[in-house]
């Protein structure tokens, strides 16, 4: 499928009243969804932490660099058994293939290399965020809905 189909494609599911979409056609795969302005997050470049009661974090902003030979917070609050699943690149992250559909992964869930852990919403394409460890989800870093950037740490996986 070239990139003049896709983009027509796009443009027709975008005009449809579809909800979802997904086209899978020898070893290519396109799934689109479309979600509701309410369930969207907008994020400004102002915002530099939003916290809520469940515990999960975004901040926006990175932390200061170290200084001096101190170590960085990264470096002293992640154990040698704890891998971080980052985003591959910069979107809307959700943790639900819809707002009615349960969590692919949470917070102590078991997950395994090459599970879908959550979604990222690019340019109004879906992308699946795989994992590339095995362990236990033992912290989530972001907000469902909040925009990440690519790298970001989005899952802290404890291994074993």
């Amino acid at each position: 499928m070239d990139e003049k189909e896709i983009e027509r494609l796009l443009d027709k599911f975008d005009k449809s009243s579809l909800k979802n979409f997904e086209l899978t056609q020898d070893d290519f795969k396109l799934s689109l969804s479309k979600r509701d302005s309410a369930d969207r997050l907008v994020s400004t470049p102002q915002a530099t932490e939003v916290v809520d009661n469940d515990s999960v974090h975004h901040e926006s902003s990175r932390p200061a660099a170290p200084k001096d030979d101190q170590p960085s917070a990264d470096e002293t609050e992640k154990p040698d058994d704890v891998e971080e699943i980052t985003a591959p690149l910069v979107g809307v992250v959700y943790f639900a293939p819809d707002p009615d559909k349960p969590p692919y992964k949470k917070q102590g869930d078991k997950v395994n290399k090459g599970d879908v852990v959550c979604v990222i919403e690019a340019m109004k394409m879906i992308n699946e965020v795989k994992s590339e460890v095995s362990g236990t989800i033992s912290n989530v870093l972001v907000k469902d809905g909040s925009m990440v950037e690519y790298g970001q740490p989005i899952f802290q996986v404890t291994k074993g």
